[in-house]
């Protein structure tokens, strides 16, 4: 036989096959090589045994054999003296019978695509090798179904799961029974979002389903191609033929985390981005996947252990998911080896080497003794340098642009809408909010009988206004499908009816019983408001140090490597509603480097908060003081005379600028509001006009609105407005000013006349209105913002608090911290996004709750300066809350930890320019140095150690200046945006001002409808940079306690209110827990609830949630002290 006919085959007819020497090469089998071998094994029995090798057999698919960490860890195993290195063959495992395959002392062999499996089970019992790998179990490996029944008779944590048989004959008869938002198997509930995994774990098709309230559809993930490893797809129904496992869906802030065993005691791990988050693979400059090793906890560990001899798999590969504080494995992979890591295969091959070793060598009488150090490398956590350190980032952001919010109210009587009612638990509080597909549904039916019984029978006793429930009906029927984002309907239980007609009511008052029904709808986040949003949280990666590697020069990068390595715990928490949920998402996804939709990051980033009142409030529930303070709004507006000195007094009595401006503008609120109406009237006509004319029947304005849309909201703002009294309804003037800001935002293209003059106006009247709801004296504005936002502040107290604890999860194992200066370091992030009352609210806290004397501390004076000429708390607002630390410092000093506050009142209005108010730039030097040294904490010295210096080329040195009159400064974080004759689109400047880009933050053209320019975003202002911890710790204390005081003596008036039905209500849209269970009025518990890190649910606010007591009763689960 020719060597080139027989390429693989000695002369001897026994197979060729590699093995390795001692020197650790790899090489071709000489004769030698095969005498010494086949000696062994009795040709030549009475050789000297302690020349005897130890022949290890690598039986697997050439593939696997021939790849990188195999070769790496091999030639390291062959470096062991008396161990000899032997790979099978690919054609000989699939062709040759076992006899005649090589023979070996300890047997690494492992299933993968195309492997006889059966053969090499028959070839062990011929042959009785040291099996490393258990062959018999990796039958079980390839059966999901199998994995998880061992991994629960372990008892290791799993998520919770039903398996779904499908005969292939007949594969619709199975134990599935699928809802819009669920699906039943076997009885077992899944509520969405949940997973959908096939039976045979070779198949890698595995669906995420996602609600209908986060945009419903599913991920659909499969084995990488090119970049990717998922796709996201509209379609929402479960699969139909084959068998699937179904579970729980883990909220695990879009990393998983790969553990690899060497044996019971050795275990590396390493984070990835999640597959389902936005299916692209993250690869570095080689094409590699971007893995990062991060620290396993001593309870994982354990886990490690028990997956490693449960399977009795020596090399085991499997996922962990870290979710609500725990760990759950959710795959095992079997033999697996981590890539790229020099380390590991060191550590691998040791382990490997000394394991044969021990097992082999005094059967063979080879001379060997175990080595005294351990297996698995002690970890000797580092600690940072010397500068000070970001330890945690706190941020409340207002929702990004939205459409117009609309809302309709109907007392109702008819019994169709008290069973409605009672059917979803309304009585236990007296409210309830419909925001679910099926509930929609339910009252769209009821107001379609309604309307057929009232063309049916003129004469039958419907209460219910005819004009409102078609309105009612219209409203249900738009986009032709049901979102929870986008619509909802409140009812409230009124005992004696209205207590007075309202302006929009005609009836005469009834008697008895009644529902407010209140349809919300509008308000959905826009694409501006998307983009706004993104490009914030892009801008935002850039308050972090900088970074290591392939982020290296990027601005932002240092975010970015803090959190793929583990080092940052980040938390997103948003309210349920659609808007900043959106906003969440869209933010996440631009600070995290994410692509894709956003529902996928939607349901896996941004957690639902909406219990105890953290970031929702009850609009339609007022507080006593704000009904007070609301009234005398009222009375001082329906004046027809100019402001008077009184009036000012009245109005402004903290001597605001932004409102005594505003009421120079306004002089008489009567006769303006008189040209507002006036102007609303002339805008309804123009779109009447353009309505009839032919060139407009197809014109399509910004998202999809109609001309006949935009009709419907002014003409229903004009009718309320003026009210049948003659006198104006100021509750619709921010509606007014809502309104005419997006139409000259978003449909200046229409060229309406006198668009601008009412945007003057209604602005001045909502620059008095907005913000004095919230409280017109300083004590009404403790009062109300206490009422609103008290549960986050005592949320955010105890993120500062909890910060500076020892956290052993989610840090950088310090062995494999190359390059990183300072590998201990671990960020805390906590994004609270809510809307426009609860920033009203924090502000005001900060402002009024005497943080600090602005007679003592110059730079607080000049703050509150500052924000009193702030005029609007626009989209976008953010108010961040930093803490740093300073490792010099003795641990128990009072200046070991350093607290900054910061503000940006959001995006800019339409002809802000000019007169917008300016502070003193971000992160300005302290007043004791600021003409020589940056502050201690500031940005420079956080990133001494770090690539990213090409971002800073100038030291932040802002001259202070008076906050009205500050021109473009040095020093800030701003979007913006630029319009050219080719362009328009999206830039950023970033530490300092100068025309230089980010490279990967390219401006990009806006394809979406219309032609709208996305507003550019105020740079964030430094309030104070100079506060400790213990001062900020000591404000937030005294507050929540007088809070909590003051609540409390509100719950007692609730619960009066409520004797019969004191239970409060379970939002309805919480699934997993039953609305019928009863959930008694308590007093203030005894313990935070924020003990064990906040909520664990997923956002969707139709999808799993924690419990959700969305009234203001809820608002009293933390202590009194």
């Amino acid at each position: 036989m020719s060597e080139s006919s027989g390429q693989g085959m000695c002369n001897s007819g026994l197979p060729r096959f590699l093995i390795g020497s001692e020197v650790g090469e790899i090489r071709e089998l000489d004769d030698t090589d095969m005498r010494n071998i086949s000696g062994c094994y009795g040709e030549d029995e009475e050789e000297d045994q302690s020349e005897r090798q130890i022949v290890v057999g690598i039986c697997s698919m050439m593939k696997k054999s021939k790849s990188k960490p195999m070769t790496e860890i091999m030639e390291r195993l062959c470096k062991f003296e008396y161990i000899t290195v032997v790979i099978f063959p690919e054609e000989v495992i699939l062709n040759e019978p076992v006899e005649k395959w090589p023979l070996c002392d300890c047997l690494i062999s492992f299933h993968s695509k195309g492997f006889p499996l059966d053969k090499a089970v028959s070839y062990a019992k011929l042959r009785n090798p040291l099996l490393i790998n258990d062959l018999n179990m990796q039958y079980f490996i390839q059966d999901r179904r199998e994995v998880y029944r061992i991994l629960q008779e372990e008892g290791i944590d799993l998520p919770r799961y039903a398996v779904l048989n499908r005969d292939p004959d007949r594969p619709e008869e199975c134990n599935l029974v699928e809802s819009e938002d669920h699906v039943e198997v076997n009885g077992e509930v899944f509520h969405k979002p949940f997973v959908e995994k096939p039976v045979s774990a070779e198949d890698h098709n595995v669906y995420i389903y996602y609600p209908t309230s986060a945009g419903g559809g599913s991920q659909r993930l499969f084995r990488k191609i090119g970049s990717r490893s998922s796709v996201y797809s509209p379609e929402s129904t479960v699969r139909k033929t084959g068998s699937y496992i179904y579970e729980e869906f883990m909220p695990t802030d879009g990393t998983d985390v790969k553990v690899y065993t060497v044996g019971p005691d050795y275990a590396h791990a390493e984070a990835r981005k999640s597959p389902a988050l936005d299916g692209k693979v993250e690869r570095d400059s080689e094409g590699k996947e971007i893995r990062y090793p991060v620290m396993l906890t001593a309870m994982e560990k354990l886990v490690a252990r028990k997956v490693c001899l449960a399977f009795k798999q020596t090399v085991c590969g499997f996922d962990l998911l870290r979710a609500n504080g725990h760990s759950f494995v959710c795959d095992v992979n079997g033999f697996s080896f981590v890539k790229n890591s020099m380390k590991y295969y060191d550590d691998c091959a040791k382990v490997l080497g000394n394991m044969v070793m021990r097992e082999l060598a005094p059967q063979f009488h080879i001379p060997w003794s175990i080595p005294m150090e351990a297996e698995d490398i002690p970890i000797v956590p580092t600690t940072s340098g010397t500068m000070m350190e970001l330890r945690c980032v706190i941020a409340v952001i207002r929702h990004g642009d939205r459409t117009p919010k609309q809302k309709m109210k109907m007392e109702v009587r008819n019994a169709l809408f008290f069973e409605l009612f009672e059917k979803y638990g309304g009585y236990k509080t007296g409210k309830l909010k419909l925001k679910k597909p099926k509930q929609l549904q339910e009252v769209l039916d009821i107001a379609r009988q309604l309307l057929a019984e009232l063309v049916l029978h003129n004469d039958c006793e419907i209460e219910e206004k005819k004009s409102k429930l078609e309105q009612l009906k219209t409203v249900l029927e738009m986009y032709g499908h049901f979102s929870g984002i986008n619509r909802k309907v409140q009812l409230t239980y009124l005992p004696n009816g209205q207590p007075k007609a309202s302006s929009e009511e005609e009836d005469a008052l009834k008697e008895g019983p009644s529902l407010l029904l209140v349809l919300k709808w509008g308000g959905e986040l826009t694409p501006a408001g998307r983009v706004q949003a993104e490009e914030l949280g892009r801008a935002f990666r850039c308050m972090y140090p900088g970074g290591q590697g392939d982020y290296a020069g990027f601005p932002g990068c240092g975010l970015l490597r803090l959190h793929s390595t583990y080092r940052h715990d980040l938390k997103i928490y948003a309210s349920d509603e659609g808007r900043v949920q959106m906003t969440a998402a869209a933010f996440a996804k631009g600070l995290l480097a994410l692509e894709g939709e956003l529902t996928p990051i939607l349901v896996q980033m941004v957690k639902s908060a909406n219990m105890n009142g953290l970031l929702d409030s009850d609009s339609d529930s007022l507080t006593d003081c704000q009904q007070r303070v609301k009234a005398r709004l009222h009375e001082i507006m329906q004046k027809n005379k100019d402001f008077s000195e009184e009036d000012y007094n009245k109005l402004a009595p903290t001597g605001s600028p932004s409102l005594v401006n505003s009421m120079r503008v306004i002089v008489n609120p009567v006769r303006t509001c008189d040209h507002v109406h006036t102007l609303i009237k002339s805008l309804t006509c123009q779109i009447c006009k353009r309505l009839e004319d032919p060139k407009s029947a197809d014109l399509q304005l910004y998202h999809s609105e109609t001309l006949e849309l935009m009709l419907q909201r002014w003409s229903k703002l004009e009718r309320d407005f003026r009210m049948k009294n003659g006198r104006y309804d100021i509750s619709k003037i921010p509606d007014i000013y809502d309104c005419v800001k997006y139409d000259t935002q978003h449909n200046s293209s229409l060229n309406l006349e006198d668009t601008l003059e009412l945007f003057r106006l209604s602005r001045a009247l909502a620059d008095i209105i907005i913000p004095q709801e919230y409280g017109i004296t300083k004590a009404e504005k403790l009062d109300i913002a206490s009422a609103y936002c008290l549960p986050l502040v005592k949320k955010i107290q105890l993120d500062l608090q909890r910060t500076h604890e020892d956290e052993a999860v989610n840090k950088l194992h310090p062995l494999y911290s190359r390059g990183v200066m300072s590998p201990g370091r671990h960020v805390r992030t906590r994004l609270y996004f809510t809307s426009e009352s609860h920033v009203h609210s924090l502000l005001s806290i900060f402002r009024y709750g005497g943080l600090l004397d602005e007679q003592k501390d110059e730079q607080w004076k000049q703050a509150m300066d500052y924000l009193s000429a702030v005029t609007e708390l626009n989209y976008m607002t953010q108010i961040v809350i930093m803490l740093y630390e300073d490792n010099n410092k003795d641990p128990s000093s009072e200046e070991r930890f350093h607290v900054e506050l910061h503000f940006s009142p959001g995006v800019k209005g339409c002809k802000d320019e000019d007169n917008a108010p300016m502070g003193f730039g971000f992160r300005p030097a302290s007043s004791e140095n600021h003409e020589k040294q940056t502050n201690p904490g500031s940005l420079e010295d956080l990133s001494q150690d770090e690539p990213d210096r090409a971002t800073l080329t100038e030291p932040i040195n802002i001259q202070r200046k008076s906050p009205l009159i500050r021109n473009r400064k040095a020093g800030s974080m701003e979007a913006l945006s630029e319009s050219n004759t080719s362009s328009r689109g999206l830039a950023y400047r970033i530490f300092p001002s100068t025309s230089r880009q980010s490279p990967e933050i390219k401006p990009s053209g806006l394809g979406f409808e219309g032609c709208s320019l996305v507003p550019s975003i105020y740079p964030l202002e430094t309030l104070h940079n100079s506060l400790s911890l213990k001062q900020v710790d000591e404000f937030l204390t005294a507050l929540c306690k007088n809070g909590s005081e003051a609540q409390f003596k509100r719950l007692k008036s609730l619960s009066a209110m409520f004797e019969s039905h004191s239970q409060p209500s379970i939002d309805v849209d919480s699934q997993e827990t039953p609305v019928s269970v009863p959930v008694q009025l308590k007093q203030p518990a005894a313990q935070p609830l924020w003990n064990t890190s906040g909520p664990s649910s997923t956002v969707s606010s139709a999808g799993p949630s924690s419990p959700s007591v969305a009234e203001p009763s809820s608002n009293f689960g933390f202590n009194n002290e």
